[in-house]
């Protein structure tokens, strides 16, 4: 069935369907960089209210499984591919892509010549649009684009994170609590390696009912969205600082910056994939990281409060990294649990967790 991608600035892009053919779907346009983990990217809480492009050709081609999910449920909008794999090929594969959004009332669309649409993202900007299968009228759909909800200043947290407290790995030594803005389950599972209980809070409790849990330490997780459209998280945050230690990935980072009353913005069209190099300033050391944001932290708004910048983007020479010792957190801009991509930054999890060892007296293994 033909369907096309129709961009607010009334771009549009020629293509063939699949998953479920007669839905459409809105949300701002972004792509991803990397070459495998289509499954991860799909069920990542981050990517809600957005529609992904794949930059690597062929998709779908290892299928689909049960195990490698980062949440409950695909969170995308939409998903648009150079070309889909028509047969899977893998011993842990359960079903198809094309199956596995049927399932899950997603729409895709393939034919889709990915490079120029990408190339049309980094000139013009991430901006609004959809899949549709509707194709006769094509002004009264970018109308359409144009009148959907857009990211800045909306609140797609409440959309993603847990309904009531929850438990994960209840029999780890060490209380961690985690502040659910949309938690990717690879987190958690860093955690329990770890040997971490983790304590999964609503993104909407308040700091009192945190504290009160008696946690070793706080994490603060990534999500979807503008930070500034969830001001009850970084007013959370405000009154958590300097009580416990706090580790905090991307939103997390976002609502730390915003919560020392820094600000944030949106980038043109932000990070996303495998294989974006940051620097440790501390160290000097480089680590190619998986990313997934299109807000950031201004480090101009932060040049008066007391922390110090860690790391910086390489590409663009944004702020990856901050810390305070006084406050006693710090946190990064990307993802360094992968799912998918490289593991250079997994060591921040062990920093972290020997991190509460210390404050606890417990040995560091």
């Amino acid at each position: 069935m033909k369907g096309v991608v129709v961009f607010e600035d009334g771009t549009i892009f020629k293509g063939q369907v699949f998953g479920a053919v007669e839905n459409e779907t809105f949300g701002e346009i972004v792509f991803n960089t990397s070459i495998s983990g289509y499954q991860e990217i799909l069920t990542d809480p981050s990517y809600k209210g957005q529609i992904v492009t794949m930059t690597y050709p062929l998709i779908g081609n290892y299928g689909v499984n049960s195990e490698d999910v980062e949440s409950n449920k695909p969170q995308v909008s939409g998903f648009i591919i150079k070309e889909l794999s028509d047969i899977p090929s893998n011993f842990r594969s359960e079903s198809s892509l094309d199956e596995y959004l049927r399932e899950n009332d997603i729409i895709g669309i393939q034919d889709v010549d990915t490079r120029a649409l990408t190339r049309h993202i980094r000139i013009r900007g991430a901006m609004k649009g959809m899949i549709t299968t509707e194709t006769r009228d094509i002004k009264a759909l970018i109308e359409k684009v144009k009148n959907s909800p857009g990211l800045v200043g909306r609140d797609l947290v409440k959309e993603v994170t847990c309904k009531e407290k929850t438990e994960w790995n209840i029999d780890g030594e060490i209380n961690l609590a985690v502040l659910d803005c949309g938690v990717k389950y690879n987190i958690l599972r860093h955690f329990e390696k770890r040997g971490c209980k983790i304590t999964r809070f609503p993104a909407d409790t308040g700091a009192r009912a945190i504290l009160d849990s008696d946690p070793d330490g706080i994490f603060l997780s990534n999500g979807p969205g503008d930070p500034e459209g969830a001001p009850y998280v970084f007013e959370t945050v405000r009154e958590l600082l300097g009580k416990k230690p706090i580790f905090g990935i991307c939103l997390g980072q976002q609502m730390l910056g915003l919560a020392l009353g820094g600000k944030t913005y949106k980038l043109k069209f932000g990070h996303r994939g495998g294989n974006q190099p940051v620097k440790d300033v501390i160290t000097g050391r480089v680590s190619i990281t998986a990313q997934n944001h299109g807000f950031c932290v201004d480090l101009d708004s932060l040049k008066d409060k007391d922390i110090e910048i860690t790391h910086i983007n390489l590409n663009d020479n944004t702020v990856e990294g901050i810390k305070s010792d006084k406050l006693d957190f710090f946190s990064v801009q990307y993802h360094p649990e992968a799912a998918p991509g490289p593991n250079d930054a997994a060591y921040l999890f062990d920093e972290f967790v020997d991190k509460i060892k210390r404050k606890k007296g417990s040995p560091i293994s």
